[in-house]
């Protein structure tokens, strides 16, 4: 008898392009939300669009986060609980939409996600990247009810954060391939929607880095419409399968050996060339992914990580015991097959 069943949330409204910033009220109001928001920021993007998100609500309040913590997670909790406000909208990076979303889904209300860098794919995703001490936690919560990203501001973003949001994009390739392997050796549950749309955004970043410039607000366009849609196949499949495998874990295991290093979006990147190789040797595409994050200005090497060959390697051969999520790496990569692996892909 069948019963299978799944539960599929999406932000209802995605709103893209030049100058959006200052549709976030209309957004919300066509959400159906009404009440007192909470704007959570950090430094920078509270001075470069705060006022302008403020603007566009009766009595706002907000709260300003130094890092994305469990502690300001709390923080958050806190504001809102005291304010009596409705939703919360994150604005920022990384950390105050982060930090917004985990702590809307403790509250157990919506939050609308206003990204001012693109990053990485949290933005529109249902999960939460909370570091704390030398691990990283990737909590489930609910997505942004909206997502309201201006180009504008997003090219205007410092360009590292940019190509990380590319580098996490393309580093997709090598999740789904991992995910896929999961499935066939330890039947893990596949869906070849998510797969297909998660793979086809990895590509389509691969096919077009050339295009992708700095300062160019088409390039923009581009990036964050790719992380939505990588956002999108999590969503999905319900689980973080889609856009996270054996590249992810290495990023883990980097921030632990030598945290601060590097962002995220590059570390899983230069990750992705050698699980790229793992899974398919010497004359498979990994040659693509490397030629897509070199022309996109991405790094490609443990160096350009600030991270030395010795650590890179460990950080290889260790990765698999990370979290109970089968990959590529299986039960580790011997110290051998990781330098094989990294000097014929040139990352070290």
């Amino acid at each position: 008898m069948f019963d299978k069943s799944t539960w599929i949330r999406l932000p209802r409204n995605v709103v893209v392009g030049h100058g959006v910033i200052d549709e976030v009220g209309e957004a919300v109001a066509d959400l159906v939300v009404s009440g007192r928001p909470l704007v959570v920021t950090s430094p920078t993007p509270n001075r470069v669009a705060g006022d302008r998100v403020r603007a566009q609500f009766d009595d706002p309040a907000t709260v300003t986060i130094e890092s994305a913590s469990f502690a300001a997670v709390e923080r958050v909790i806190d504001a809102a609980e005291g304010e009596d406000v409705a939703f919360l909208v994150g604005l920022g990076g990384g950390k105050a939409i982060d930090a917004a979303k985990m702590a809307s889904h403790r509250l157990g209300c919506g939050f609308v996600s206003v990204p001012t860098a693109a990053s990485h794919d949290g933005i529109v995703s249902g999960r939460s990247s909370i570091p704390e001490g030398d691990t990283r936690h990737s909590v489930a919560a609910d997505p942004p009810l909206a997502v309201v990203a201006d180009t504008e501001l997003l090219a205007d973003a410092p360009w590292e954060l940019t190509t990380a949001g590319c580098a996490d994009i393309i580093s997709n390739y090598t999740a789904v391939q991992d995910w896929q392997l999961a499935h066939r050796l330890k039947n893990v549950e596949y869906s070849e929607y998510a797969g297909a749309l998660s793979q086809m955004t990895a590509e389509m970043l691969v096919d077009n880095a050339g295009s992708v410039k700095q300062g160019l607000e088409e390039s923009a366009w581009v990036v964050v419409k790719a992380l939505v849609s990588s956002g999108v196949a999590m969503s999905i499949a319900g689980s973080s399968r889609p856009a996270s495998g054996a590249e992810h874990l290495i990023s883990h295991q980097l921030d632990r050996l030598a945290p601060d290093a590097a962002l995220h979006g590059h570390q899983v990147g230069v990750g992705s060339l050698v699980t790229a190789y793992l899974h398919e040797g010497e004359t498979g595409q990994w040659r693509d992914v490397r030629d897509a994050l070199g022309r996109i200005g991405a790094p490609t090497t443990a160096a350009e990580l600030g991270v030395d060959d010795e650590t890179f390697v460990e950080a290889f051969t260790t990765a698999h015991a990370i979290r109970d999520r089968y990959t590529i790496l299986g039960n580790g990569v011997s110290e051998d097959a990781a330098i094989e692996a990294c000097t014929v892909t040139g990352v070290i």
